[in-house]
């Protein structure tokens, strides 16, 4: 049976104390959450080292990065690339996050770049795509979903989807409070799969859909019976330790 996978995005958030105290929790539940999910933790660049030994040694915990730039080299200042998160034992990649498609105007095109960069380097695109609260509006959520979805199917690899993730996270819900319905969410994802499946002429292996969206602990419960929706992409929950242990905790039930 194919575990949850639980990504922690942390963003712009923690220093070397906050990020100490979750080692020092990952270590001492280590038992309970293996068995239960895999997680990858996502801190900014600068904390990804404190990681590297613990991932080592515990294979339900893999490491997640940001970001990653076009170039593997080169003279691009304040840029990382996909060569130096292997160097740091990362294994996904998040890249199409609303945050940089909105802050940092990056294109459908340039995300486009980010993913086949990452398959070349044998590291996995955490593909994250949503719709605004007018497109919402307008039921256009699937198919503003697919289209984003089909700026990576232009390449001739039909089997581009295996090894990869994809994280539903509606733009309107994301860090507002305010999460979808885990009925729509199931209906969302389940459309998009089996989407996928039919480009793909029905070969998709090591597939994860994530839902990520004002997800805490008093609402994971709902989601985690939807079959289509094979674990989280979480933001702000991961920054309330108490919050973030529970969710854990519930999912690892």
């Amino acid at each position: 049976m194919k575990l949850p996978l639980v990504i922690a995005n942390w963003k712009l958030n923690g220093n070397k104390e906050t990020f100490s105290l979750l080692l020092n929790f990952l270590k001492k539940n280590q038992e309970k959450i293996e068995k239960k999910c895999n997680l990858s933790i996502s801190p900014s660049y600068v904390y990804l080292y404190k990681f590297k030994k613990i991932i080592k040694k515990h294979k339900y915990l893999t490491l997640s990065a940001q970001n990653v730039d076009i170039h593997l080299s080169g003279s691009f200042t304040g840029e990382v690339s996909a060569l130096m998160l292997k160097d740091m034992s990362v294994k996904n990649v998040l890249i199409g996050h609303s945050e940089r498609r909105i802050n940092h105007y990056e294109s459908q095109h340039l995300i486009s770049k980010k993913f086949f960069l990452l398959k070349n380097c044998n590291l996995t695109p955490v593909l994250c795509i949503g719709e605004t609260q007018e497109e919402r509006k307008n039921n256009e959520t699937i198919e503003i979903c697919k289209k984003q979805i089909d700026f990576i199917f232009q390449s001739k690899d039909k089997n581009v989807f295996n090894d990869t993730v994809i994280a539903y996270e509606p733009i309107w819900s994301i860090g507002t409070g305010k999460s979808a319905d885990p009925k729509e969410v199931q209906f969302i994802l389940g459309s998009l799969r089996n989407y996928i499946r039919k480009k793909m002429l029905y070969s998709l292996n090591n597939f994860y859909l994530l839902y990520g969206g004002s997800i805490n602990e008093n609402n994971i419960d709902s989601f985690c019976k939807r079959k289509d929706i094979d674990g989280f992409l979480l933001g702000n929950a991961c920054l309330n330790f108490d919050s973030f242990f529970k969710i854990l905790e519930k999912i690892s039930k």
